[in-house]
């Protein structure tokens, strides 16, 4: 059978490729601890998940609008307004089939073929995927451990060409963890303003999952709100990966261009899942706060375990669930059969040795470094960093 150009150049993603192969050796009696996939480990709180039982009593089971219900849509421009000081109208949003839905029908309609997406570096797996299905040419700017994962006016402002039509990021970042500041943000949109047209998609994920404080969007600076995209969801902060539900709010005219991209491709999202996410929505957010404390306590442990181990440059994640150490130090060296010439080395290395996945930065554009996502239990966290530890010093002393 002959497939498609478009998918055979489409690459797999390497987190989802990782945790399948720590399946494979689970399923083969391996003692594998998994550190690759970033799905919290909590259950979804019993608030929303009565909100669900409540809805399917009440016989929600029928087609819904595609960009959502409208009283969703509604809870949705409070929350924007409650938590982020952001005034939208419910027809600015869109509700799909999670974040990477909205992400996608974003980039579907506005990028045409040939047009330049600018991502920071690292990103999130998908991103460049994305673009690519789109048409569009990725424009990497990388930013190392050494400026905390972020970019700066300048780097942006060389990146920009006549060509620029989106700039894409996450903040706070999956990879790194790390969050743009307000002041950041601010001359970051300096710079996008002098381009027109020059629009900005901001997956903000991660939101309720932070360490310090609020985190400021981009569609919150002067000016910005017309060129932005916020793009947000109940899988992280919510614990709900399994219920598919992700939202994006912004100017108009793309919110209908979406409603009616995502009507060709999927229709709305699960109508269980919309009634359930009006709960969720509604929520102060303290009443998540066991979940983002024992986050921040899984960090602490995380970051301190890996700064003990000789080589790895680490930075303290502000958001999120993962550590993202530059391990570059290790390339070049050799244990037993393996030599380690980069990253995806590394990862292998340790899948074999400590029985530990991680994933590789190439996969974030990101060569220098690895993911570990500690979003699961600090006993297992703990003897994961004992095996990683004695992985690495094999290596560091060989």
């Amino acid at each position: 059978m002959r497939l498609s150009q478009r998918i055979q150049g489409l690459s797999e993603s390497q987190t989802i490729a990782m945790a399948k192969k720590s399946r494979e050796l689970k399923n083969r009696g391996k003692d594998i601890i998994s550190l690759s996939l970033g799905e919290p480990d909590f259950h979804t709180p019993d608030f929303i998940k009565d909100a669900a039982k409540q809805a399917i009593d009440d016989n929600f089971s029928f087609y819904t609008p595609v960009a959502g219900y409208a009283d969703l849509r509604e809870a949705i421009v409070k929350k924007l307004e409650r938590d982020n000081g952001l005034s939208y109208h419910p027809d600015e949003i869109v509700v799909s089939t999670g974040a990477k839905q909205a992400i996608i029908n974003a980039i579907m309609c506005t990028v045409d073929p040939g047009d330049e997406v600018i991502i920071p570096a690292p990103y999130w797996v998908s991103y460049v995927a994305m673009v690519e299905i789109a048409g569009g040419k990725p424009v990497i700017i990388p930013a190392g451990v050494e400026q905390d994962f972020k970019i700066t006016p300048q780097q942006l402002e060389d990146a920009i060409s006549p060509k620029s039509r989106l700039l894409l990021y996450s903040s706070p970042c999956n990879p790194s963890g790390s969050i743009y500041s307000e002041d950041e943000l601010r001359a970051l949109a300096e710079v996008i303003k002098k381009k027109e047209e020059l629009y900005v998609i901001s997956d903000e994920i991660y939101e309720l999952i932070t360490y310090n404080g609020k985190v400021p969007s981009m569609a919150a600076i002067e000016g910005m709100q017309e060129r932005t995209m916020v793009v947000n969801g109940l899988s992280k902060g919510f614990a709900m990966t399994g219920w598919r539900l992700g939202y994006m709010a912004g100017p108009k005219e793309i919110a209908q261009a979406c409603d009616k991209m995502q009507g060709q491709f999927t229709s709305a999202t699960n109508s269980i899942t919309q009634r359930a996410a009006i709960a969720a929505v509604n929520a102060d957010p303290s009443a998540l706060e066991y979940m983002r404390s024992a986050f921040e306590n899984r960090r602490n442990l995380v970051i301190e375990g890996l700064k003990k181990i000789p080589g790895l440059v680490v930075n303290e994640p502000k958001g999120a669930f993962y550590a993202f150490p530059d391990v570059s130090a290790y390339f070049g060296k050799s244990y037993g059969n393996h030599h380690i010439a980069n990253s995806t080395d590394l990862s292998l290395y340790l899948l074999e040795d400590a029985l530990v996945s991680v994933v590789t930065g190439d996969a974030f554009g990101s060569p220098n470094c690895l993911r570990l996502s500690y979003a699961t239990s600090e006993d297992m966290l703990e003897k994961a960093l004992e095996r990683l530890t004695s992985s690495f010093l094999k290596l560091w002393n060989a």
